[in-house]
């Protein structure tokens, strides 16, 4: 349980102060009446409720699931702060357990479901939180809970497909360095007796003094190599840290050819597909871009929705603003600007995602068999330098033997 802080008055006039456990701060207002205390202040104490401000992640199969059985008791009639508790007692993940016991002493106390999840961001996403505020406000919880079961479920089938196309490149790319590394490390020495004479006559092959530099790179310097990585990473993560930075990789993101358009894809009909949702449920067209906009995983795509909406909110409509911004495909808003103006903006804006998803799965299919055999070509591009390296002396040597 999580401890609070308290400031109270006593009987006679003396304030005192101190610390108590309890499930909420109503409990620690009885707790404190029964000691002849009458509470000034109390607040959650500093170094409490880790949980509370964070909590352990949650897989989002877990949460897909959790809110597929929320919305489904919340359809049955079962009240909400009865959902939590069977949830809760129901769930075989210790981690989701220990949050929906924090959301439901929230909830009890007067805490909004939207505000009460906002606290434990490592398992309810943004989105997520967004879409219970507005499913609240437009008094169709159930419904909003139910798509985000969906949506969570297509998200991770779509992420699944996506590891399980990478395996097999992946696969080739680390027995490629294998390879190399075991043709550099134990092969390249054991030729190198072999390479003294022309090396001391100047007359060792470039291709091979390359091979033997860069075999002698790795076994005299390969505990530098750790550190470069770190050091990578840290720097990475200092350069990130700023919202500037941030924008610009996810500019070039856009801009990697292949990839950056099955990315902007995927964040295309993540935004389609919760703006229909969204729009479908009722929810105002200003209210529903402000949610949708964050689920685009992309800086400079949430920008370019933001500017829309500034538009919008000044009478115009969506496709324009939208059609000013070079990364959104031309056809995307068109369909967008139809649907508008037939008054259908939602179901064009689902069939839009779903169009968007088959056209990201076929471009993810080329991709991947585009990837294998480069991936082969470059294996034995470098297997063959290292092999001719080793070889051309020989020949060479041969050469002169039989001459």
């Amino acid at each position: 349980m999580p401890e609070f802080a308290y400031e109270a008055l006593a009987d006679t006039g003396a304030r005192t102060n101190g610390t108590m456990t309890a499930n909420s701060e109503r409990e620690v207002v009885s707790m404190l009446d029964a000691k002849g205390l009458f509470p000034l202040k109390i607040e959650e104490a500093k170094g409490a409720g880790n949980v509370r401000r964070g909590g352990k992640r949650v897989s989002p199969r877990v949460m897909a699931t959790f809110f597929s059985q929320m919305a489904d008791l919340l359809r049955a009639g079962v009240p909400l702060l009865r959902c939590l508790e069977i949830l809760e007692r129901q769930s075989t993940n210790p981690a989701l357990a220990e949050i929906l016991r924090e959301v439901h002493i929230k909830v009890a106390d007067g805490t909004t479901l939207a505000d009460a999840l906002a606290n434990f961001p490592r398992a309810f996403s943004e989105l997520s939180v967004s879409m219970v505020r507005a499913g609240q406000e437009g008094g169709f919880l159930e419904d909003v809970l139910q798509r985000i079961a969906t949506f969570s479920e297509h998200q991770e089938d779509l992420k699944a497909k996506v590891i399980g196309a990478l395996a097999y490149p992946a696969f080739l790319a680390v027995t490629a360095f294998v390879v190399l590394m075991v043709l550099v490390v134990v092969f390249v020495p054991m030729f190198e007796p072999i390479f003294k004479g022309l090396e001391q006559k100047n007359e060792l092959p470039f291709l091979t003094s390359v091979v033997v530099g860069f075999s002698h790179l790795i076994i005299d310097w390969w505990f530098v190599f750790p550190f470069l990585g770190i050091g990578a990473v840290v720097a990475y993560w200092k350069f990130t840290s700023s919202e500037a930075a941030r924008f610009w990789i996810d500019s070039v993101r856009l801009r990697i050819p292949v990839i950056g358009t099955v990315y902007l894809n995927f964040a295309l009909s993540r935004f389609t597909r919760i703006l229909g949702t969204l729009l479908r449920n009722g929810i105002p067209i200003l209210q529903s871009l402000k949610i949708a906009k964050d689920s685009m995983g992309n800086r400079v795509l949430s920008a370019a929705i933001a500017d829309a909406a500034e538009h919008v909110t000044a009478g115009n409509k969506l496709a324009v603003p939208l059609a000013s911004c070079k990364y959104l495909p031309r056809d995307i808003v068109e369909m967008i600007s139809v649907g508008e103006e037939s008054n259908m903006l939602e179901k064009v804006l689902l069939d839009t995602a779903d169009a968007l998803d088959r056209r990201t799965a076929r471009q993810l299919e080329l991709m991947i068999r585009l990837l294998e055999p480069i991936m082969l070509l470059v294996m034995a591009v470098v297997i063959l330098i290292v092999v001719l390296g080793l070889l051309l002396p020989v020949f060479k040597m041969s050469t002169v033997v039989q001459g």
